[in-house]
């Protein structure tokens, strides 16, 4: 066992963490168990029971446990042992993450915290989780390295979001397809209504719903917002009440779209 001391605010920040990625504690248990096969070590597992009852503060985990959920909570491992009272400043980094398949689709951003010239972000795109819906999440990638900030200045994070679309997430399928990275302007947050000479021109759109994220052609009538599908996707449009129900996080304006070994659609 880990010598902590219970910090409640802590224990809320870990559970946060959790929800932040809209993963239960089956979700947990579930992911868990992969990353145990992975590393041919079943101390990696969590049971569900175990997660609530750490969100509990009932109990202090074992290691192995806790870098269990930094690879799930896309956390580094000092930052779930801070969570859990333990400062080790730069000891125990989470290097070499392997890959959890998380169930959503992500908005991607740099980590809050740096060192030394450097900030951690989100590497080694190639190796993606499956991710089967479409989310809001930062950090989502599990394997990390420190990037020199001269190389990220040349990035526009203030204005620009990254997304990834989900596996699931057939929405604008064949012009974006799901496993797709996509890059968000947030200052083109109104929607265009026409201009657009055909549907390869026709603006898309990153908007954040109550229950998930979406990624669409939009139309704006009275306060309905209208997100709407390629007629090849075999989708239906969605309608929400705006802004109340939605935000337009802003105009899609960049994709990295893979062209292989993408799941078959499900009917």
């Amino acid at each position: 066992m880990l010598s902590t001391t219970s910090d409640p605010d802590g224990i809320k920040r870990l559970k946060a963490a959790r929800k932040r990625l809209r993963l239960s504690t089956r979700d947990v248990a579930r992911l868990s168990r992969a990353i145990a096969a992975k590393r041919n070590d079943p101390q990696y597992y969590i049971s569900h029971t175990w997660v609530a009852e750490l969100e509990s503060g009932k109990f202090t985990p074992k290691l192995c446990k806790i870098e269990s959920l930094s690879l799930i909570y896309k956390c580094r491992l000092e930052e779930i042992l801070a969570m859990l009272g333990l400062d080790i400043g730069q000891a125990g980094k989470a290097e070499g993450q392997g890959l959890v398949n998380l169930p959503h689709t992500a908005l991607v951003s740099p980590s809050e915290s740096t060192s030394k010239g450097s900030i951690v972000v989100p590497v080694g795109l190639k190796e993606m989780a499956a991710l089967e819906n479409t989310d809001l999440v930062s950090r989502m990638f599990s394997s990390w390295g420190e990037v020199p900030v001269s190389i990220l200045q040349q990035i526009d994070w203030q204005n620009s979001l990254y997304g990834y679309i989900g596996t699931n997430d057939y929405t604008l399928h064949p012009l974006i397809r799901p496993g797709s990275f996509v890059r968000i302007d947030a200052r083109q947050r109104k929607i265009k209504q026409d201009g657009w000479k055909n549907e390869f021109d026709r603006p898309v759109y990153f908007t954040e719903l109550r229950d998930g994220y979406v990624c669409s052609w939009c139309e704006v009538n009275g306060n309905q917002l209208a997100l709407l599908p390629t007629p090849h996707s075999g989708r239906q449009a969605k309608y929400v009440r705006y802004p109340g129900d939605a935000d337009v996080l802003g105009r899609v304006t960049a994709v990295i779209m893979p062209i292989a070994e993408v799941p078959e659609k499900s009917e």
